[in-house]
């Protein structure tokens, strides 16, 4: 069984059309996308038609997504500022309406077992918080990761909702491929699990994409909030977006 593990699209058409090009010829039997399809990038609607169109994909439910099928949390929690209020109802003007009631179907967790392995796949930890999503550092070791997974019965647990790559073994082996669409550099990334026999390999792949159209889409979509999206999510590649 051969699988391929992608998460944080986050709008990012020419970094999703890239990973899915190499995927189709890796022979994946399945691709997993882990959360957070929409949202900061410029290509909420062609990213969402593309995962939705593309064969044996299989969508988890990330915190964009649910704001989106559900509507953004209410009253505004304090770490949502009127920028990301703004940015967030532009993301939603793009998509169908009909699709809210085709991301409600979407699951928080995968649980499944690929040739005796055990794979729990998620956005991240759900809870009852305004993200819909536990809290986490970017400095987690092994035993806060095992707080916080501990539920899933697993030898391998694959997230993503941080945006950086991580590979951690505790009580279960903790993988994040780290965003595909969000990088100080235009290189998507994921990840293939190979499972056989209850083994697994795990392989990192980042492949490059031309992100061009993606600045251009960014400024004549006149994304809002792009400057700050910029430096926060793009490591400042685009300069200070000041002017764009």
């Amino acid at each position: 069984m051969r699988i391929a593990v992608i998460t944080d699209v986050h709008a990012n058409l020419p970094a999703l059309q890239a990973a899915l090009s190499v995927i189709r010829v890796e022979g994946c039997d399945a691709v997993y996308h882990m959360g957070d399809a929409i949202a900061i990038g410029p290509h909420p609607a062609e990213c969402m038609d593309l995962l939705l169109s593309a064969p044996n994909v299989h969508p988890i439910m990330g915190n964009h997504d649910a704001w989106f099928a559900y509507g953004l949390p209410k009253p505004q929690p304090w770490w949502m500022n009127d920028g990301e209020v703004v940015h967030q109802r532009w993301v939603h003007a793009q998509l169908d309406p009909s699709l809210r009631s085709v991301v409600t179907q979407w699951p928080y967790v995968v649980q499944e077992t690929f040739e005796g392995v055990r794979v729990a796949l998620l956005h991240y930890e759900p809870a009852a918080t305004a993200s819909g999503f536990a809290s986490f550092r970017r400095d987690y070791g092994p035993s806060d990761l095992d707080r916080v997974f501990g539920r899933h019965k697993a030898d391998i647990v694959l997230y993503g909702h941080t945006h950086i790559a991580s590979n951690v073994s505790g009580r279960a082996r903790y993988v994040n491929p780290g965003s595909l669409g969000c990088h100080r550099e235009a290189v998507a990334r994921f990840i293939v699990l190979e499972c056989i026999k209850g083994r697994y390999a795990l392989e990192k792949r980042a492949v490059p994409y031309d992100d061009r159209a993606l600045l251009e889409a960014f400024k004549e979509r006149r994304v809002p909030e792009r400057a700050f999206l910029y430096r926060a999510f793009f490591g400042g590649r685009y300069g200070s977006g000041q002017t764009q």
